[in-house]
This record gives C-alpha cells, structure tokens and sequence, in this order.
C-alpha cells in the first residue's frame, strides 16, 4: 500500500464528522487532522476552518493553503455537487465518489432504474413529475405505500403513507422540495413504491471499483417517537452489531445485494471510490433494497467505527487509491450504542441557541458526539441544529451499553433536550 498521508481534511459539521475526526486521529499514522467547518465539539478535538461543505472553491484553495494530502467528505451535498471531481482535478486525493457516483443518493429515481436494470430485489415503484398522475397511480396500488422525493432531503423526504389520504398529501408536498439543492429551475419529481414489510437495517460498505469491504452491521431508528412512532428523522440513534443479521443473513445479502450492486455500478462507467450505504429492509420474502446512499450514515458511523479494529485512515486512503483488494478487516467483539439527544419540536420546528451544560467527566467507554452545537458570544455551548448530540457508549453487551449511554443522556442539561428511550430495545427483547 502507498504511503498514508499526513494531513486530513474531514469536509462536514455533523455527527458522523465528528466521529471520523475521532476515529482518523486514532491512525498510528498519527495525521495532522483538520475539519471545514467542523463543530463546536469537533473544535475541541482539531482545528476547524469556516469554510462551508457546498463551498467547492473555498475547499479545494483550503487544501492546497493547509498543504492537505487527504480530504474525506462527510455530507451527501458536497458530494452531489462535485467537491471529489474537484479535488481530483486539483490533484488532491479525497474519500468519496464523484458526482456521477453520489448521483445514487442524489437521485431515488436514478437509483431505482438501476436495481431495476440489474434486478436486484426492490420493491415495485414508479417515477412522476405531475401530481395528477402521481395521485391516479397511487390509488392503483394498496395502502399502505411509500412517497420519496427524488432528490435530497436531509433524511426527511419519505414518507410512509397508511392511508391515500395521507399519501396524496406527500405527493404534493414533495413535488415542492426542489430537484437540487442548488437549483430551484427544475421540475421536481417523485417516486412511488409499494411498501415493503418487515425489519429495517444498514449496511456501510467501503468501495473501490469492484473491490469492496463490508463494516459492522448496526440498526438504525429512523422514526421520532418511541416505538416508532411520528414522522421519519435523520436518526434518532442506533447500535452495532444488528444480530437480526446473523452470519448466513449477511453472506445472503452480500450474495444478493452487495456485490451485485458494486457490479452494476461499475458497469455504469461509474468508478465509485467511497461508502456505499445500503438500507435493506428484511422482509418474508428476502432482503430488498430501500435505496442507496453514498456516505457514511448518520447516526451509523457513530457506532461502527468504534467498533473497528482495523485503522480507519488506511482504509479510506486504499480505498481512494484503488488498492482495496484483499484487504481484511478487524473487528470488535463489542457492542456499540448511540443515543441522539435532538431539539424539543425536531423533524419540525426547534429553535437553536439553547445553552448545554455537558457532564464534567465521563466513563473511559461513553463518549459525546456534537452535532447541531455552536458557541455564542459568550463561549457558552448552545444547540445549533434539530439533532444536537449524539451519545456513544460500548459494551461487552447491548443492555450494558444502553444503560451507559442513557445514564449520560440524563446527566446532559438542555432545557429543550429530547431522545427516544428505546433505543435498541427491539433486539433486546428479542434476546433470550
């Protein structure tokens, strides 16, 4: 393998950022590791830098200013907008795909054509730009069903409809989402799948061309409420490993799904060099694919990489350089819980600059993710975003894990805090 670099840029501000900040200045390479523009939290850890993830210029005059030999890219936007297409052109090396790639998260529909094209198990959908004939296709098909909007939207652009009633109203309110995120001059459009029926997990892949290593399950929780309940969220929390995915479940879907997506990919002329992130719902029938994103998840990194033996740095770097063939990874035996302390009103209306006090010491296994955090102008920590903190804990077990994690998430003083207290509870109950 060629020589590890020595400087990293981590583009983002988010959770799963600050984890790979955490998680790179592990390396016993022992990177100068740097973020743009990182978090109040992640400053605590590496210098940030305002320069905003969509700002392609800025970054790429960033790295060559803070003579950066590795910049990883946290969000789905930069992606989609091209920051890896112009870092590359720079003569920057940089984790993550380029736009062609991204485009698979970028674009529901994109991506449907493809496991469509491939026949990779999916469910049944179609694609619209009018609502009129969006409506009359949904009403041919049973309730409940599935409304996504094409393009992105942080984590909130599907809704699960039980009734048509309610799945007509989401045609409409999606068809406004804009087609881009920097464009408001396209026709938006929508996709419409049949719902599929059963128990939802993630799968992180690292890829390079047709090469690919498979991370540590974990389990997701995407609904706001306990139970899941209320509407869909970036993630309320999640946790690793996902025993729902037993040994000779996870060979099935690497069978089924993985490496024929990784095929069907690079057989698009797509040289995809970074995280494929499959959201697979298990149902009577099979694994199926829910849709593709090409990033690290949030709040899946969070308790992934914690379980990593393996070096974090060396992976992402072979992964980049095309040198990802035989590659083994080592794992933790242990379990990994996150816990998202969000704002009070989150996916809807929260408001921001609310004071956080964080506990003064915590044990050598939990640790604090920020994600929505700033400093005012005072230096008092306040939130700044819907999902604030993300709190981390290991464990030899689950229950040990949980445990940890939520006794941190009550010791945390916010006003305005709020989390789902179930957290991994549907593994545990179904643990003898």
């Amino acid at each position: 393998m060629s020589t590890l670099p020595r400087s990293v840029l981590v583009v983002g501000s988010g959770g799963r950022e600050h984890a790979l900040v955490r998680a790179l200045q592990a390396s016993p390479a022992r990177p100068r590791v740097l973020a743009a523009p990182g978090n109040a939290g992640i400053a605590e850890d590496a210098p940030c830098l305002p320069v905003a993830a969509d700002n392609l210029r800025g970054l790429v005059e960033l790295a060559r200013r803070e003579s950066i030999e590795f910049v990883v890219v946290g969000p789905e936007v930069p992606l989609s907008l091209g920051l890896v297409d112009a870092l590359t052109d720079a003569g920057i090396p940089a984790y993550g795909p380029k736009a062609d790639g991204a485009r698979l998260e970028a674009s529901k529909i994109f991506t449907k054509e493809i496991l469509q094209k491939y026949k990779i198990p999916t469910a049944d959908a179609a694609a619209f730009a009018s609502a009129d004939e969006a409506i009359a296709y949904l009403r041919s098909r049973p309730a409940p069903i599935v409304v996504k909007a094409d393009g992105l939207a942080a984590g909130k652009g599907v809704v699960v409809a039980a009734r048509h009633d309610d799945a007509e109203a989401a045609v409409r309110t999606l068809l406004a989402i804009p087609a881009r995120p920097d464009s408001s001059d396209q026709p938006s459009r929508i996709l419409i799948e049949d719902c599929l029926v059963g128990e939802e997990t993630s799968l992180l892949v690292v890829v390079s061309g047709r090469d690919y290593v498979i991370l540590p399950t974990s389990q997701d929780h995407k609904r706001i409420g306990d139970n899941d309940t209320g509407p869909n969220t970036g993630g309320m929390g999640t946790y690793s490993p996902a025993e729902v995915v037993t040994p000779a479940l996870l060979d099935r879907i690497d069978r089924e799904i993985v490496r024929p997506s990784v095929d069907a990919i690079a057989t698009e002329g797509i040289d995809f060099r970074g995280t494929l992130f499959i959201g697979i719902m298990l149902t009577p029938n099979g694994p199926q694919v829910l849709e593709y994103n090409t990033r690290f998840g949030d709040p899946e990194t969070q308790v992934v990489l914690p379980r990593l033996k393996s070096d974090l740095l060396e992976l992402l770097w072979a992964a980049s350089q095309g040198e990802l063939k035989g590659y083994t990874l080592a794992v933790h035996d242990h379990h990994a819980v996150c816990v998202v302390i969000a704002a009070r009103g989150y996916p809807d209306a929260y408001s921001k600059g609310d004071p956080l006090t964080l506990p003064t010491s915590l044990p050598d296994h939990v640790s604090v993710i920020h994600a929505g955090t700033a400093r005012d102008s005072t230096g008092q920590l306040v939130t700044a975003g819907g999902r604030v903190l993300g709190v981390t804990a290991l464990g030899s077990t689950l229950q040990e894990a949980v445990d940890a994690a939520y006794e941190v998430c009550e010791r945390i003083e916010c006003r305005t805090k709020y989390y789902r207290r179930d957290i991994g509870a549907r593994q545990l109950h179904r643990q003898p």
